[in-house]
């Protein structure tokens, strides 16, 4: 008896969730404390975000190498951890296996503890492939942008598309729910931003028809990128920010 693509995908996820979440808790502990006072950014999603195991560290290695090449200081932020040595922050809250409402459940906890002055978001594949209530996705994510700006007014949001897919139906999906985001995004303000990742791959940047290959993940890192810098504040912490507009007057001397 064949298992279905979204079945088996389902399945993947919600196997791995925990043992993922174990692994990148445990590895934590032999992870220094990354952070150089940099901007705080968050890189939230699901497996995309977290890598999997087809190149943990996903788009965040790349990403970090071309923000440090620009003398930008990074405190990537969240409860997980992964990837390779040579990526200079492993934070991130990439769920693998994770839906829209299951980070809409769990976005205020991480919020508080983690404090980010701009987040990436990437979240819909699972919705998609899970065939969870297609229809409304793209209502879910207007409410979790929506949790999240309540929370973090002062945020740079930042929205990806959902990159290809290899199976036809998923792919119909994707492009379905892709065409929806513009209209969600520009209902949000000034500071949420429509990322279109899915433009910069294709099916042949894939590893097993879902996931990006590292080839993959280095263009979505310049497409992050590109997005970050077309936004200036978001790379400047809100301290900083804060020291610009509301310089401290200078004493005169009796």
């Amino acid at each position: 008896m064949k298992t279905s693509l979204s079945r088996r995908t389902a399945i993947l996820g919600g196997a791995t969730l925990a043992a993922g979440f174990l692994l990148s808790r445990t590895a934590s502990a032999s992870v220094p404390e990354e952070s150089n006072g940099g901007v705080r950014l968050m890189p939230l999603g699901d497996s995309i975000t977290d890598g999997f195991t087809f190149y943990p560290g996903s788009y965040r290695v790349e990403l970090w190498r071309r923000l440090a090449a620009d003398g930008h200081t990074v405190d990537f932020v969240g409860s997980l951890t992964n990837g390779p040595a040579d990526l200079g922050d492993h934070d991130h809250e990439g769920h693998t296996g994770w839906r829209i409402d299951q980070l809409d459940a769990n976005i205020d906890f991480w919020l508080q503890q983690s404090d980010p002055r701009t987040v990436l978001l990437l979240i819909g594949t699972n919705d998609l492939n899970q065939n969870h209530d297609i229809a409304n996705a793209p209502a879910r994510l207007s409410a979790l942008i929506d949790r999240i700006r309540t929370a973090k007014a002062q945020c740079e949001l930042f929205v990806a598309t959902v990159p290809p897919q290899a199976n036809g139906t998923l792919e119909a999906r994707v492009k379905a729910y892709n065409a929806a985001l513009p209209d969600v995004v520009s209902q949000k303000g000034p500071r949420t931003h429509l990322v279109p990742m899915y433009d910069a791959l294709t099916t042949a940047d894939l590893a097993d028809g879902i996931h990006p290959t590292e080839a993959g993940y280095q263009k979505m890192a310049a497409v992050w990128h590109d997005a970050l810098r077309s936004v200036p504040d978001s790379l400047v912490p809100l301290s900083k920010m804060s020291a610009i507009t509301h310089p401290t007057p200078i004493k005169e001397s009796a």
